[in-house]
C-alpha cells in the first residue's frame, strides 16, 4: 500500500487504517487495473475510487445516477478540500459552462455525472480533451436488466471501455446477487476486472419482522421508543404513502410524504428537509432511496412486504450506515403477498422475467416465515456465509413458538375443497370457526362437515396458518377470481398424513414490543450527565451545516460527536486523533467545538 494512500486517509479523512478490501482495492485501481467491487452499505465504498482519484493525474469521473447522491458526494469532498463538481440538469447553462472551463483546465480531481449525460457524444469529445484518472461507476446494479433499479442508460457504459481503453474502471454496489455480478461483468465490458467480494452483513442493524394485524398501532409502538430519531418508512401505495404521513404528523411526528406522484420542487424539499433537520421521518415509496446516505438514519420500516430480498436489503441497508445501532422494522400480511402476485401477473414483461420475479417473491416470503436466525437466511440468499444465530435479529433473542399444525392444515385444506375453492381466507375461518354469517347460510356452507371444526382456534391464528400455507405452495391465491384460495398439488403429502407440518405460532404483539427490542437503542443513548454537552455538540453542528450550506453529518458524523463526548479534547492535536477529523475540517471547524468542551469541562 502506498504510503500517500495512507497519509491521504489520515490527513484528509480522519482515519487511520483501511477497512477490509479497501487498502488492496485502492492499490489494485491507482495502477491502473479495472476492478468489481461489492461491499455492504456502510462499508466505504466510496474511498476506493475517491483515493485514487486523488493519487493519479488527471481528473476522477464517477457515474452517480441521481442528482440528490451527487449534491450529497461533492458536498462531502468540497468540505474536506477536495476540488470535486458535479454536472446535472440542477446547474443552469452558466453553471455548467464554469465547471466545463474548470474540468479543461485541469482544475477539478473529481467531477460526478449521469450515465444519460456521459454518454452524449458532447460529453464524450469534453473527456476526450481531459487527462483522466478513472471512470467510478457508482450503483453499479443498476445495470441489471433483471434488477429494481435497472437504469437503461447503464447499459451503453460499455463504450467507456471502446472508447477510453487505457482509463482504469471500477464499478461498485453493495446488492448484488451472482446473477447480478455476471450482468455487470458482462454488460460493462470488465470481463478482465478483479472482483473484490465484501460480506453482505450488516452487524449493526437489528431485523425484526411480524405479521400484520394493526399496522398504525404496530408501527406507532415501534415509533414511540425511537423519538427524536430519523428514519424511513416504506409504504406499497402513493396513497398509503400521504395517509400514513399525515396520521403520524398528527401523533407528534415530523414526518413527510416522498413517492414519484408529488411535485419535483416538493419532492427535493422534502429530501432536503431529511437531510438537513434532526428527526425527521420520510413516508415513501420505493422510489425515495437509492443515492441517499445519510448516516445517521436510526431505522427503515416497512408497513409492506418489499417484493424481493434485494429490495429489503437495499432499502433496510438505508438505516445505520454511521455503524451505530440501528432497527430494520417490518409487519406483513397475506393481502400484501396477493398484491404484489397480482403485480406480477399484470406485468407486460417476458414470461422469463415474471418467472424471476416469483422466485425472488417466494424467497422474500421465506425470509418473513423463517423460524430460525433471519440474518443467516439473508446473508445465504446473497451466498454469504453467516453464523446459526445472530444474535441481533427477533428469532434469535426471542427464539419463535412453533407448534405442530398438520391436523390444522388438514382442516384447512379441506375446508377449501369442500367450499369450491372459490372463497378468500375470511369466509374460510368463518366456516372452520363456525360462524354463520350471510354469506356462510347464502351459501349453505352451514351444513358443511367442516363447519365449526375449528372453533378452538382464534381468527389470527386461523390467517396465520393460512398465510404460512400460501407460503410454503400447499394453497395458492386465484388472482383471476376475487383471491380465491385454490389446492395446490403439493398439499397431497400433508391431506394424506403423509407428511409433518410445523408453523409459526401466531402472536399479536409487533416486533417492537419483544423483549430484548432495545438492545440496540441502549447502546447508542447517551448518559443522563452527558446529555447538555451532547446538545450543545449538536447545535453547534447545526449551525455550521446552516453557514455552509451542507447536512449536518457533512460537519461531523453523530460518531464523531460522541467520540468528542466520550475524549472531551481539550486542544487540536487531541481533537485530530478523533476519528473523522481530517486537517481540513480541524482548520475550519476545531475551535468552536474546542471551546464547548473547554467549556463543560470547566464546568464540571
Amino acid at each position: 500500500m502506498s504510503k500517500n494512500a495512507v497519509e491521504i486517509l489520515n490527513s484528509l479523512y480522519g482515519y487511520d487504517s483501511f477497512r477490509g478490501h479497501q487498502a488492496d482495492i485502492i492499490e489494485h485501481v491507482s495502477a491502473g487495473n479495472n476492478a468489481l467491487v461489492l461491499m455492504p452499505t456502510g462499508g466505504g465504498k466510496s474511498l476506493c475510487y475517491q483515493i485514487p482519484s486523488l493519487l493519479r493525474d488527471g481528473v476522477g469521473i464517477v457515474i452517480s445516477p441521481l442528482i440528490a447522491l451527487m449534491h450529497d458526494q461533492v458536498g462531502a469532498m468540497q468540505q474536506l478540500g477536495v476540488r470535486a463538481a458535479f454536472l446535472n440538469s440542477s446547474l443552469s447553462y452558466a453553471e455548467q459552462k464554469i465547471i466545463e472551463a474548470q474540468l479543461l483546465a485541469g482544475e477539478l480531481d473529481m467531477l460526478y455525472i449521469a450515465p444519460e449525460r456521459l454518454i452524449q457524444n458532447y460529453t464524450l469529445d469534453l473527456l476526450d480533451r481531459c487527462q483522466l484518472a478513472l471512470f467510478a461507476i457508482d450503483e453499479a446494479h443498476c445495470v441489471s436488466q433483471w434488477g429494481h433499479d435497472f437504469r437503461s442508460d447503464y447499459l451503453a457504459l460499455s463504450l467507456l471501455h471502446e472508447r477510453f481503453p487505457q482509463i482504469p474502471r471500477i464499478a461498485l454496489t453493495a446488492t448484488a446477487d451472482i446473477r447480478t455480478r455476471k450482468e455487470i461483468v458482462d454488460r460493462l465490458s470488465l470481463t478482465e476486472a478483479k472482483a473484490y467480494i465484501s460480506g453482505f452483513d450488516r452487524p449493526n442493524i437489528r431485523y425484526a419482522i411480524a405479521n400484520k394485524t394493526t399496522p398504525k398501532k404496530q408501527l406507532l409502538g415501534f415509533l414511540q421508543q425511537r423519538k427524536g430519531e430519523a428514519g424511513i418508512v416504506y409504504c406499497l401505495s402513493r396513497k398509503k404513502v400521504e395517509e400514513t404521513a399525515a396520521w403520524l404528523s398528527q401523533e407528534g411526528f415530523k414526518a413527510l410524504p416522498y413517492h414519484a406522484g408529488l411535485p419535483s420542487q416538493l419532492r427535493q424539499t422534502h429530501q432536503n428537509r431529511f437531510l438537513r433537520e434532526e428527526a425527521v421521518i420520510i413516508v415513501a415509496t420505493i422510489a425515495f432511496g437509492m443515492g441517499i446516505d445519510k448516516p445517521d438514519v436510526r431505522f427503515v420500516a416497512h408497513l409492506d412486504l418489499p417484493k424481493s430480498i434485494e429490495a429489503y436489503y437495499q432499502e433496510t441497508g438505508r438505516a445505520g450506515r454511521d455503524g451505530q445501532p440501528a432497527d430494520a422494522w417490518m409487519v406483513y400480511g397475506l393481502q400484501d403477498v396477493v398484491r404484489l402476485q397480482q403485480m406480477q401477473q399484470e406485468s407486460t414483461g417476458a414470461e422469463q422475467f415474471k418467472r424471476s420475479e416469483r422466485h425472488k417473491l417466494d424467497a422474500m416470503l421465506g425470509l418473513c416465515e423463517v423460524t430460525s436466525c433471519r440474518r443467516k437466511v439473508l446473508l445465504r440468499y446473497f451466498a454469504d456465509d453467516a453464523p446459526n444465530q445472530c444474535g441481533n435479529c427477533d428469532n434469535c433473542q426471542i427464539p419463535p413458538e412453533t407448534w405442530d399444525a398438520t391436523e390444522a392444515a388438514q382442516k384447512v385444506l379441506s375446508c377449501v375443497f369442500r367450499t369450491g375453492q372459490r372463497f378468500g381466507v375470511m369466509h374460510v375461518v368463518d366456516v372452520l370457526r363456525g360462524k354463520e354469517t350471510d354469506k356462510v347460510v347464502q351459501h349453505q356452507h352451514q351444513l358443511l362437515s367442516t363447519f365449526g371444526i375449528g372453533s378452538d382456534i382464534e381468527d389470527l391464528q386461523w390467517r396465520s396458518v393460512m398465510r404460512q400455507l400460501v407460503v410454503r405452495g400447499l394453497l395458492r391465491v386465484d388472482l383471476d377470481g376475487y383471491s380465491a384460495l385454490q389446492l395446490t398439488d403439493l398439499c397431497r403429502p400433508v391431506l394424506k398424513g403423509e407428511q409433518l407440518l410445523h408453523l409459526r405460532k401466531e402472536e399479536l404483539r409487533a416486533p417492537s414490543t419483544k423483549k430484548g427490542a432495545m438492545k440496540a437503542d441502549r447502546k447508542s443513548q447517551i448518559a443522563s450527565e452527558d446529555q447538555a454537552l451532547w446538545e450543545e455538540l449538536r447545535e453547534c453542528r447545526k449551525q455550521l451545516s446552516e453557514e455552509y450550506n451542507v447536512p449536518p453529518y457533512l460537519i461531523f458524523h453523530d460518531a464523531t460527536l460522541k467520540e468528542i463526548l466520550e475524549t472531551t479534547p481539550t486542544n487540536h492535536s487531541e481533537l485530530l486523533a478523533i476519528t473523522g477529523i481530517g486537517e481540513s475540517k480541524l482548520e475550519k471547524y476545531g475551535d468552536e467545538f474546542l471551546a464547548i468542551v473547554r467549556r463543560h469541562t470547566d464546568l464540571s
